[in-house]
């Protein structure tokens, strides 16, 4: 085999592990269930991918070789999500250096520099790059060994920026005592305490001596600047940290349309690995649509479609198996029944959810608590609950139905209405399996029929809303909606207009108070950014508790019209981005090109609060840009607004192309200087891709600022961070 074949088979077979989501031991995938009976189950292994790529399946020689895989993937995934952030650095460094060395001798000539330059995306001037270049090459050979090479690109990553802070707080400007790094860190509104402030040192200072003496140097004072206890995210909401014994409709649920979509809804492919990637990011709603398969087996596909078919089956030993790997709390299958009972197919159904699941799904109301009151997550901790109709209307053996015993005491003046509503309800019977109704417990649905029909529904009733039907809501009957969803449950899908799975914005939902806000997962963009930064709090576990004002009955909150009501609280935020470090190039760049980065910041919440503002783009530098723009937003509402960061590549003749973002909620913001994680557009690790920035959050009324961060676990103020 010739060298350019083996280069070109190794760049198809290779895949970075940060980009694996799962692996799968057996015969899981739809391709090797095919091969079922006709080889031994245990030598298949599926590695599923993040994002939209396909799956990769593998046949082994044995089952022993298969596990070996499977043992290896798992631990190199547990190493890099361990690696600090100098340890990520040094990858960084090192795998750029590998694909650079195009002659594979371990040392690099200028003209290699050169290559690596433009591949870690910056356009060094030619006399500066060649001085740095002579500086290193010690060996005056007009070639750099490995620790020349190291030298080289530690020069590289200098960060001025970082030695600027450091200085304003260094009392004598070569080291920080412990009176300096108290002070920095009470600017930075965090535990400015003196343990604290010598447990820093000891964990980051890399010099033994300062570590000794209590001191911390510049390359320390980077060290810790660059680890995740600086991120922008609260480190504190990283956990569970909310009260989880509100009802369900007081939390924010993180739900999925169209689940078993791999892409869109007229051709695109149904599998079980949506439902692994969505149960994997914590996701606690999950849709089902189920039809009649072949002999009598339900399937799951999008109806009267191209797209082609799960087994039922299948995705219930899926669920069963992922369900509460991420999250403990309560995950409901929506399920959007059109199987008919003529077949049993229903029944079918019915049994593969008691066998599959077992004792996690929920069959019965739990005992002790209000049958006339939503119970909690923490109630339903590591049960599935299942969302469906459910007729009051009960077959017998001779086909007759009886009535509810709430319609056995209507009154009798109804007469001729009662008896038509009887005989819709048998018609609506005869396409509902009773052993499918039963396991229908606390998440009924009804349909709407206006704010005071729902108020004398019971709480376990839930209404589906399309997103244009929760947008007149929202505008018409702000205030009633809001009431509506402090007491039922509201789920929202997207227009059926939608064939490319596109997705509507999610935070016009949450701004109402619904719970259900279901997005296409699979399609990835500003909302799923949204959506992935509203769960990003309390653990990832899928359940974020509402704003009180969007809990209470009788509450007069009006999204549409916050000023002077509940929920107004109007604070100033400053956001200064200072620069960006290894940023990426689009995939689909040639080579030889270097992005032109600019920066913009988000407001994402009510109506009032929506605001984008950018920085100026820089010219030719991926690598460490620099901007030092400052933004200043008002914020009427910020217990339900989103903060969005998004870095991309300014374009003079086309589109500009993305290059990353994060997004997280402004009550999980962290004042001071902070570096800011950023995500690729799936919604994983772009590390160490990150910007630098600066927060401020103050009262609009002048009093001293304040951290917008507030938990049980912390003081709800901290002090400011010195403006700079």
């Amino acid at each position: 085999m010739s060298h350019d074949v083996k280069v070109g088979m190794a760049k198809k077979f290779c895949f970075c592990v940060t980009e694996v989501e799962c692996v799968h031991e057996g015969f899981q995938s739809e391709t090797l269930r095919q091969m079922s009976g006709s080889l031994p189950e245990g030598r298949g292994l599926t590695v599923v991918f993040k994002g939209p790529r396909k799956s990769l399946d593998l046949l082994c020689q044995s089952q022993e070789e298969a596990q070996r895989w499977a043992r290896g993937i798992r631990t190199l995934q547990e190493r890099v999500e361990n690696m600090t952030q100098k340890e990520k650095l040094d990858h960084w460094i090192h795998a750029y250096l590998s694909r650079a060395d195009q002659n594979h001798d371990d040392k690099m000539s200028y003209d290699e520099v050169q290559t690596l330059l433009q591949m870690i995306n910056i356009d060094l001037n030619e006399q500066y790059a060649r001085s740095l270049f002579q500086k290193c090459d010690r060996s005056a050979d007009g070639r750099l060994d490995h620790g020349e090479i190291e030298v080289f690109c530690r020069e590289l990553l200098r960060r001025p920026e970082l030695d600027a802070v450091f200085i304003r707080y260094s009392a004598n400007g070569c080291v920080l005592s412990t009176v300096d790094l108290r002070d920095f860190l009470k600017d930075q509104g965090e535990d400015d305490s003196l343990i604290h402030a010598q447990s820093l040192i000891i964990t980051y200072e890399v010099n033994e001596w300062a570590r000794r003496n209590q001191f911390m140097t510049p390359n320390g004072f980077t060290m810790y600047m660059l680890s995740k206890e600086n991120c922008v995210f609260d480190p504190e909401h990283a956990r569970i940290h909310q009260d989880m014994t509100h009802p369900l409709a007081h939390y924010f649920i993180s739900s999925s349309h169209n689940t078993y979509l791999t892409k869109d809804q007229l051709t695109g492919d149904s599998s079980t690995e949506p439902y692994i990637r969505a149960l994997s990011h914590g996701c606690r709603c999950v849709e089902l649509d189920c039809w009649d398969g072949d002999r009598g087996e339900p399937v799951i596909y999008h109806g009267h479609t191209l797209t082609s078919k799960v087994p039922f089956v299948k995705v219930i030993e899926t669920i069963n198996e992922y369900a509460f790997k991420t999250s403990p709390y309560p995950l409901i299958l929506s399920l959007e029944n059109h199987c008919s009972v003529e077949q049993q197919t229903q029944t079918v159904m019915a049994r593969h959810l008691r066998s599959i699941l077992g004792d996690k799904l929920l069959t019965k109301p739990l005992e002790g608590l209000d049958l006339h009151r939503l119970p909690s997550p923490e109630d339903l901790k590591g049960r599935i609950l299942l969302k469906g109709k459910k007729e009051r209307v009960m077959e017998t053996s001779s086909s007759s139905s009886e009535l509810s015993s709430s319609d056995d005491d209507a009154s009798r003046a109804e007469g001729k209405a009662r008896r038509k509503r009887e005989e819709a309800r048998k018609s609506a019977v005869s396409k509902l399996s009773v052993e499918l109704s039963e396991l229908v417990v606390y998440t009924r649905t009804v349909p709407f029929k206006g704010f005071e029909q729902a108020a004398r529904n019971r709480a376990t009733d839930m209404s589906s809303f399309s997103e244009s039907e929760a947008l007149r809501h929202i505008k018409d009957s702000g205030m009633h909606f809001v009431r509506h969803n402090s007491q039922q449950l509201s789920r929202i899908y997207p227009s059926g207009q939608r064939l490319q799975s596109s997705n509507y914005n999610p935070q016009d939902m949450w701004n109402g108070g619904c719970q259900i806000v279901a997005l296409n997962f699979q399609t990835p963009g500003e909302q799923m950014d949204l959506n992935q930064g509203r769960f990003l709090p309390n653990g990832v576990c899928g359940y974020i508790l509402k704003p009180p004002f969007l809990c209470q009955p009788d509450t007069t909150f009006n999204p549409e019209n916050v000023g002077g009501g509940p929920g107004h609280r109007p604070v100033l935020l400053t956001v200064r981005v200072i620069s960006a470090q290894q940023l990426p190039k689009p995939e689909w760049d040639k080579p030889s090109s270097i992005v032109d980065p600019q920066v913009w910041v988000e407001i994402h919440g009510v109506p009032i609060d929506n605001a984008k503002k950018k920085t100026h783009h820089v010219d030719n530098n991926g690598f460490n840009p620099r901007w030092d723009c400052s933004f200043n937003f008002t914020v009427h509402a910020p217990d339900l607004a989103l903060l969005r960061f998004m870095v991309e590549d300014h374009d003079y003749t086309s589109s500009n192309d993305f290059l990353g973002q994060f997004t997280l909620p402004f009550t999980s913001l962290r004042t001071g200087y902070r570096h800011v994680r950023l995500l690729k557009m799936d919604g994983s690790s772009l590390s160490p891709a990150s910007l630098f920035i600066h927060v401020k959050v103050s009262s609009c009324h002048g009093s001293s600022s304040k951290s917008p961060t507030k938990s049980s676990a912390r003081s709800p103020a901290k002090s400011a961070a010195k403006s700079s």
